[in-house]
C-alpha cells in the first residue's frame, strides 16, 4: 500500500533524501551537547578550569549554529518534498479519473473523488512531512541518547529499555481503536460533500420552494455524525499524551531517585547524572513527536487507501491493441446488443439496427426506456455486456478510443458549459478552430442570432454553468461545439428541448444543408422534433418495438400514435 503512493514522490526524491540527511547531522549534534555540558560540569566548573568552561563553551557555541542550520535545511527540504508529493499525487490521481469510464466515476461518486483529491491528500501531504522528518528525527535522538545514556551508566539506561516496550503496547491497542472510527469518519465526508454539492447546484429550486430549513437539517445531522464519530476517535487518540508521559516521567522519577544514590556513592558525578537527565528529556521530547506522527498516521491510513483505491481502479474502457485509426463513413450497426448496469438486469435488451451513413434517426420512448443508455454505446461511453456495435464496418472496440470520440459527437442531456468565453467554450470541439469556422457552425444551430447581440461577440465571458446564458442558448451552444469536431456522427440526447419549435426545425433544416453526409440521431420527447427525420427509433422497455418512417410509424405504431395525438391532437386516438 505505501511502496503504490510513494510512486508519486518522483522528482522528489533528492529532496526527501536531503531532508533525511540534514535532520541526521542535527540529531548528531544535539546529542552532543548534553555530553558536552557533562564536561563543562566535571572538568571546567568543578576543577575551576576557566580555559576548559570557554574552550568547550565555543564548540557547543559552533555546534548549536550547525544545528540550527541543519534543522533549517531539513525543514525547508520537508515542505518542498511534501509539497511536490502531494502535488504529483493529486496529479496522478486527476490523470487517473480522465481514464475511467462513467462507471468508474459512477463507483466512486463525484463527491468522493473531489474528497480524495482534498482532504485526503492533505492528511498524506502532512503525515509524509512528519514521516520524513519527525519519524526520522525521534528514533535517532531515542537510540542515539539512550545509547549515551548506556555510556555513562549502563544501569540507568535499561530503565528506558523496560518502559519503552509498555509505551509501544499501549500506542498499538489505541491506534488498533481509533483506525476503524476514522475511516467512518471520512466516509461521512463523502455524504456531507454530495450534500453541499446537491444544495449549491439546486439552490435557486431550494429558495423558490423555501426549504432551506430542511436543506440546513439535512447538513446539520451528517454534520453532527462526523462530529461524533471525530470525539469517539479523538478521545481514544487523546489517552496517548497521558500515557506516554505517564510512562516518561516515571522513567525520569526512577534515574532521579537511583542516579543520586550514585553521585551519594560517587560511581556518577555531578556532570553525568546532569548528562543523563538531559538525555532522559531529549529522549522524552522523542517520545512526544513520534506521538504526533503516530497520530496524525492513523488519521492519515484511511485516506491513504482512498487515495490508492483511485489509483488502483482499472477503467472499465480502454483502448484494444487494434486501434484502427480512422473511420470512413457514419454507418451504425447494433447486432443483438444487449447492456446492463447491474449483473443480470439487463436495461438493453437483444437491440439489432442498421443506420446508414447520412440519414437523420430520431429516438421516442417512454421515461426509462433507455433512449440514452443506446446512443451512450455509440461512443464507448459503456462498453455492451453482449453482441457488437459497428461503425463503418468496425466494433467500436476496435478503435482508437480518441479517433471514435472524435468522429461521435453526442450533446448529452445535462449541458455543460465552463466558465470561459463564447470562443473558448465552442473552441473545445477544435482547439484551433478559426473564427470563421466558429461562425459557420453558429450559422447552422442559429447561435449567431443571439451571439451578435452581445457586446463582445464571440468574447462575450459565460460564468460558470453558463448561468447568464439561457437554456435554449447553452443547448445550440453545445451543438455547435460537437459541430465544430467535423464528427462522422452526431447524437442529440434530448439536447433540444429548451429551444423552441421554430429554431428546432431551422436547425434540423441546416443540418441536412451543411452536414447531409453526418449521420444524425436524434433522442426527443417532442413528436415535432423527430417528424422531419427519415426513420424513428420506437424503444420500450429496453427493447426496439419497431423502426421505421414517421408516416408509416403514424399508421400502425401504438406507442408512436399515443405520443402523436396527445401531442398534435392533445387528446386520444379515438378523437
Amino acid at each position: 500500500m505505501i511502496k503504490k503512493i510513494l510512486k508519486s514522490v518522483r522528482e522528489y526524491k533528492l529532496v526527501s533524501i536531503l531532508t533525511i540527511i540534514f535532520i541526521s547531522l542535527e540529531v548528531i549534534l544535539d546529542v552532543l551537547i548534553p555530553i558536552l555540558m557533562t564536561k563543562i560540569i566535571d572538568y571546567g566548573i568543578n576543577r575551576q578550569d576557566l580555559n576548559m568552561i570557554i574552550t568547550i563553551g565555543g564548540i557547543l557555541i559552533l555546534i548549536s549554529f550547525l544545528s540550527l542550520i541543519f534543522g533549517y535545511l531539513s525543514s525547508r527540504y520537508a515542505a518542498i518534498a511534501s509539497s511536490g508529493f502531494s502535488k504529483n499525487l493529486r496529479h496522478d490521481m486527476y490523470y487517473k479519473i480522465q481514464d475511467y469510464s462513467f462507471s468508474n466515476i459512477e463507483k466512486f461518486s463525484s463527491s468522493s473523488l473531489v474528497t480524495r483529491l482534498t482532504t485526503d491528500v492533505s492528511n498524506i501531504q502532512i503525515t509524509y512531512q512528519m514521516l520524513i522528518r519527525i519519524a526520522i528525527r525521534s528514533p535517532l535522538m531515542f537510540i542515539f541518547s539512550l545509547f549515551m545514556v548506556y555510556t555513562i551508566s549502563p544501569k540507568l539506561s535499561f530503565i528506558f529499555l523496560i518502559v519503552a516496550p509498555i509505551l509501544g503496547f499501549l500506542l498499538f491497542f489505541i491506534a488498533n481503536h481509533a483506525h476503524p472510527l476514522f475511516e467512518k469518519v471520512f466516509k461521512t465526508y463523502d455524504v456531507l460533500n454530495n450534500r453541499v454539492q446537491e444544495n449549491v447546484r439546486g439552490i435557486r429550486v431550494v429558495k423558490s420552494y423555501v426549504q432551506e430549513k430542511t436543506e440546513i437539517k439535512k447538513f446539520n445531522k451528517i454534520s453532527d455524525k462526523i462530529y461524533h464519530n471525530f470525539i469517539k476517535a479523538e478521545k481514544l487518540v487523546a489517552l496517548n499524551n497521558p500515557i506516554m508521559r505517564f510512562c516518561i516521567y516515571t522513567a525520569i522519577v526512577l534515574i532521579c531517585f537511583i542516579g543520586s544514590k550514585y553521585v551519594v556513592l560517587n560511581t556518577l558525578t555531578t556532570g553525568e547524572f546532569t548528562g543523563v537527565i538531559t538525555y532522559a528529556a531529549q529522549i522524552l521530547n522523542s517520545f512526544m513527536m513520534l506521538s504526533m506522527v503516530y497520530v496524525n498516521f492513523i488519521i492519515s491510513i484511511p485516506s491513504i487507501k482512498r487515495v490508492i483505491e483511485v489509483l488502483e481502479e482499472k477503467p472499465s474502457i480502454k483502448n484494444n491493441d487494434k486501434q484502427v485509426k480512422e473511420i470512413k463513413n457514419g454507418d451504425i450497426e447494433f447486432q443483438n446488443v444487449s447492456f446492463s448496469y447491474e449483473q443480470g438486469k439487463d436495461v438493453l435488451k437483444n437491440i439489432n439496427l442498421k443506420i446508414k451513413s447520412g440519414e437523420m434517426i430520431g429516438i421516442i420512448g417512454g421515461i426509462g426506456s433507455s433512449k440514452s443508455t443506446l446512443v451512450n454505446l455509440i461512443p464507448r461511453l459503456y462498453d455492451v455486456n453482449s453482441g457488437s456495435i459497428k461503425i463503418a464496418g468496425f466494433d467500436v472496440r476496435d478503435y482508437d478510443l480518441k479517433t471514435l470520440r472524435d468522429s461521435v459527437a453526442i450533446v448529452l442531456q445535462k449541458n455543460v458549459l465552463f466558465s470561459g468565453t463564447i470562443k473558448e467554450n465552442l473552441k473545445w470541439g477544435k482547439k484551433d478552430a478559426t473564427l470563421e469556422e466558429i461562425k459557420q457552425v453558429c450559422n447552422i444551430t442559429c447561435c449567431n442570432e443571439f451571439i451578435t447581440k452581445f457586446k463582445n461577440q464571440y468574447d462575450t465571458y459565460i460564468d460558470q454553468g453558463g448561468t447568464n446564458l439561457s437554456g435554449g442558448q447553452k443547448q445550440r451552444l453545445c451543438i455547435a461545439r460537437a459541430l465544430l469536431k467535423s464528427p462522422k456522427i452526431i447524437i442529440l440526447d434530448d439536447s433540444t428541448s429548451a429551444v423552441d419549435t421554430k429554431t428546432e426545425a431551422m436547425i434540423q433544416k441546416s443540418f441536412r444543408k451543411y452536414i447531409p453526409e453526418v449521420t444524425k440521431i436524434i433522442i426527443a420527447q417532442r413528436i415535432s422534433s423527430v417528424e422531419d427525420c427519415d426513420k424513428v427509433i420506437v424503444l420500450d422497455s429496453g427493447k426496439v418495438v419497431d423502426f421505421d418512417t414517421p408516416k408509416n410509424l403514424l399508421k400502425h405504431n401504438k406507442i408512436y400514435q399515443e405520443v402523436y395525438y396527445s401531442q398534435i391532437k392533445g387528446s386520444g386516438i379515438n378523437e
